[in-house]
């Protein structure tokens, strides 16, 4: 079974949610942020910066859809 994480955080424009899939012994593991039915996606090891990428995604693609 594969480790699993929700983060949900409260902003002006909705309610952005993190999902954090794997990472568990120093493997890869992917992040999904959603934010007003926009959702982006990012793969990797490093746990901090696929989150960090997978947010800056979301945010280019929410303030391009604007």
């Amino acid at each position: 079974m594969h480790k699993m994480e929700k983060f949900v955080i409260p902003t002006s424009s909705g309610t952005m949610k993190i999902y954090i899939y794997g990472f568990a012994n120093g493997g890869a593991g992917k992040v999904y942020a959603t934010l007003n039915d926009v959702v982006s996606s990012s793969k990797g090891y490093n746990k901090k910066r696929t989150i960090i990428r997978a947010v800056e995604r979301l945010h280019q693609q929410y303030t391009s859809q604007r």
